[in-house]
């Protein structure tokens, strides 16, 4: 039965909680999250920030902004030393600081594989929040960070992966959605996702589902990482990828130019990804200037249609 402080507009896939407490401010909503990952980097640094923004990003990825935090880490002791730990904290801690998003507490346990992440909690204005359920119809989509970071990761660990590719994967994952949730707020989106597990697709799915419309995407249009077409054409695509394109193509329509690589990169897991804003078609060609201005790779990607009829797909990939 849900609560009468949770906000009923967000989604049951959207990527936080948003509540209303009585004793509240006026006018504002707290967003609330937590996520966890296990490590993609060998830099216990790198892992601690990678980690830390990824679970920052849900709270960008419904209009609102990171407040406090509690952190999490799972470590084991037996086979790590703790300079270790204290390096992947040290991550954590920057990654916060540079969102202006204050670490108050947290717990550690001993754990066979290391794991780090946060519960977050911030605010945003409660007649501005970004939900799954708000996308409309004549929108345009714009993606802010390119895509192909679970592809990369997989090769990393059998040092298959390119210089060029790792480099650029580690630099994306650790860039904040700041301001890609600042410039998406101004060019006023009413929809967004962050792009992590499920990839684009899946996520997307999520949103057309949730908002009752449809979506048609330019599979040429979306911005890969260096490299990353190459490697998935080796068979180098982690199995959660795989599974994400099994799970969205029973209601997703290819056209034949896109092949099968580019369909799994479009479901390609990712860690740390960018924002899909549903954004006024007359401001989305500004915001996509202003978000690479300032070093994202950030592009138009598709739109938002009038629902199908029963049974037609709910997005449409085209080459």
């Amino acid at each position: 039965m849900p609560h009468r402080w949770v906000d009923p507009i967000t989604g049951p896939f959207d990527d936080a909680a948003v509540v209303r407490p009585e004793s509240g401010v006026e006018g504002r909503s707290l967003v609330m999250t937590i996520d966890v990952v296990t490590p993609m980097v060998d830099d216990p640094e790198a892992f601690g920030a990678i980690a830390a923004t990824n679970s920052l990003s849900d709270v960008y990825a419904m209009g609102g902004v990171p407040e406090v935090a509690l952190s999490f880490v799972g470590f084991p002791t037996d086979k790590l030393p703790l300079e270790v730990l204290r390096e992947i904290l040290l991550g954590m801690a920057h990654a916060c600081a540079d969102a202006r998003c204050a670490i108050v507490g947290g717990h550690t346990i001993v754990d066979p594989e290391p794991k780090a992440g946060l519960s977050v909690t911030g605010s945003v204005a409660s007649d501005r929040v970004w939900s799954h359920r708000t996308g409309r119809a004549g929108q345009t989509l714009v993606l802010t960070k390119a895509i192909g970071t679970g592809i990369i990761v997989q090769a990393m660990k059998k040092n298959e992966a390119p210089a060029e590719s790792i480099e650029a994967a580690v630099r994306q994952m650790r860039m904040l959605n700041a301001r890609a949730r600042d410039l998406g707020a101004d060019a006023g989106a009413t929809a967004a996702t962050d792009i992590t597990g499920f990839g684009l697709l899946g996520h997307l799915h999520n949103l057309v589902d949730a908002s009752r419309v449809r979506a048609r995407i330019q599979a040429s249009s979306v911005p890969l990482l260096p490299g990353v077409r190459e490697i998935a054409a080796t068979g180098s695509v982690p199995g959660g990828t795989k599974r994400n394109l099994k799970y969205v193509e029973p209601r997703t329509s290819f056209t034949e130019a896109v092949d099968e690589v580019t369909r799994l990169l479009l479901a390609d897991a990712q860690t740390s990804g960018g924002l899909l804003l549903a954004v006024p078609d007359e401001r989305s060609s500004e915001l996509v200037r202003h978000l690479v201005d300032e070093g994202h790779a950030a592009a138009i990607v598709g739109s938002l249609e009038p629902m199908g009829a029963e049974g037609e797909p709910a997005i449409i990939v085209e080459g």
